[in-house]
């Protein structure tokens, strides 16, 4: 590890004051190494994307910038930011699960930002696919994290293949000390947003004791006790967990979905949908789904089993409280948990014993078989579902356009009418599969 040459060091608020303050400083520093730490949902993304807009050169039909980050969720969070802001640039995203037939089209011509995972470029580099000659920037987001899964030798594969690298960006949720050896010295730039005391401030931590080493029934009364609707998500250290857990919310009339890592991606995005447009207010989920993730007003964070490390325990712990919003972290515990140093209460809470089920916003998703690869946007969406002439625009849900399938959610109480009206009716001069989604 090379040594890090600390020539600006920024801590400052959350929030807003905070985006603007990290946008601005990325902006204004020559340095063309830098090293930015902040926490999960401060921002970072945004201001990479405008330093990285403010080094590019016109397209030129050559590669100039690539972003690597470590999941294919967080790739895809990546893209949906970084497409909107940089209009005339090609963008595409690269990721495993993904088509790839779908990506090996989307690279003729080459694009101008790649946004991918360190195995799926190093793929695509391999088979001759992709050149970078007009490189002008490499962005490692969530290095600790590429780091922490095993990447670091794609990474150095990778870098080794890209030539000379003019401005490097590595960001982080915890500190990184220096710029390892494989990558490009010279003046680093550290800018630490850590917030000392955000977003801890906007969080209430409650303890919720179980009278029994199984936390289910705890899990359940503690839902049920929840305000109806309010986003969730349960978190559990292993895949077998997760299923089970799943079950007995799905069995108590609980609305909840699943998420982890023996999940296909169209399983995990479709998850996301449901979570994220109200269908299933509650997400059971692995560790998986503490980074990369950009779901906004998540109301709950619930341990249902001790982080493993306090990395962990922050990573969680930051799917709520973002932007300058509250959150509350709940931590069910047993008599047989120890817990760590790092986790105080701020209460105690017994949920009361209810059968109220936790229904959600009254929504329900319907799918339909066409999205961005067919031409479909949301627009397109929204107009089919309103020309049913059972949901009205103003009715009208989230919608999610992928590559090749969309959801949207309507009023749990139209939906089979809306899906029985559409039978018949054309998307766009297609005719296209439509069905209702069932969490």
């Amino acid at each position: 590890m090379n040594k890090t040459q600390i020539i600006e060091t920024i801590r400052t608020k959350s929030g807003i004051e905070q985006l603007n303050e990290m946008q601005t400083a990325m902006l204004g520093c020559d340095a063309k190494r830098i090293i930015l730490t902040a926490p999960t949902g401060s921002g970072k993304t945004i201001a990479f994307t405008c330093r990285m807009l403010r080094t590019l050169q016109l397209p030129d039909g050559r590669v100039q910038a690539v972003v690597i980050a470590p999941s294919r969720e967080l790739v895809m969070q990546i893209e949906s930011v970084v497409r909107p802001i940089a209009t005339g640039y090609k963008t595409v995203a690269l990721y495993g699960g993904h088509s790839m037939m779908d990506e090996r089209n989307s690279l003729t011509p080459l694009p101008d930002i790649i946004i991918a995972t360190p195995g799926r470029l190093l793929d695509h580099i391999q088979r001759g696919q992709i050149e970078f000659d007009g490189l002008q920037m490499l962005v490692l987001d969530e290095y600790d994290k590429c780091l922490q899964l095993g990447f670091e030798g794609e990474m150095k594969r990778i870098v080794k293949r890209l030539g000379r690298i003019d401005n490097l960006v590595m960001t982080s949720a915890t500190e990184i000390d220096a710029i390892p050896d494989y990558l490009p010295t010279g003046q680093v730039a550290r800018f630490d947003f850590g917030g000392e005391s955000e977003p801890r401030t906007r969080m209430q931590v409650a303890e919720v004791k179980s009278f029994t080493r199984d936390k289910l029934d705890t899990l359940t009364a503690l839902l049920q006790n929840l305000p109806s609707g309010e986003r969730t998500i349960v978190f559990v250290n292993h895949r077998e967990s997760a299923e089970r857990v799943y079950q007995r919310l799905r069995r108590d009339k609980i609305a909840a979905t699943l998420y982890h890592g023996a999940l296909d991606q169209q399983q995990r995005a479709m998850a996301i949908d449901l979570f994220s447009n109200g269908t299933a207010p509650v997400l059971v989920a692995t560790d998986l789904a503490a980074r990369g993730l950009d779901i906004t007003d998540v109301a709950n964070v619930i341990h249902y089993h001790l982080p493993v490390d306090e990395a962990a325990w922050t990573h969680r712990n930051g799917r709520t409280a973002r932007m300058n919003a509250t959150g509350t972290i709940w931590v069910i515990t047993s008599e047989a948990d120890n817990i760590p140093e790092y986790i105080t209460f701020d209460r105690e809470y017994q949920p009361k014993q209810t059968e109220k089920p936790m229904t959600g916003t009254m929504m329900a998703t319907i799918y339909l078989n066409a999205g961005k690869k067919e031409k479909i946007s949301k627009g397109d969406v929204a107009g089919y579902i309103a020309a049913s002439g059972e949901t009205a625009p103003d009715e009208i849900g989230k919608i999610a356009v992928h590559d090749h399938h969309s959801v949207v959610a309507v009023p749990e109480n139209k939906v089979k009418a809306t899906v029985k009206a559409l039978s018949d009716k054309k998307l766009k001069g297609k005719r296209v599969r439509v069905s209702i989604v069932e969490p």
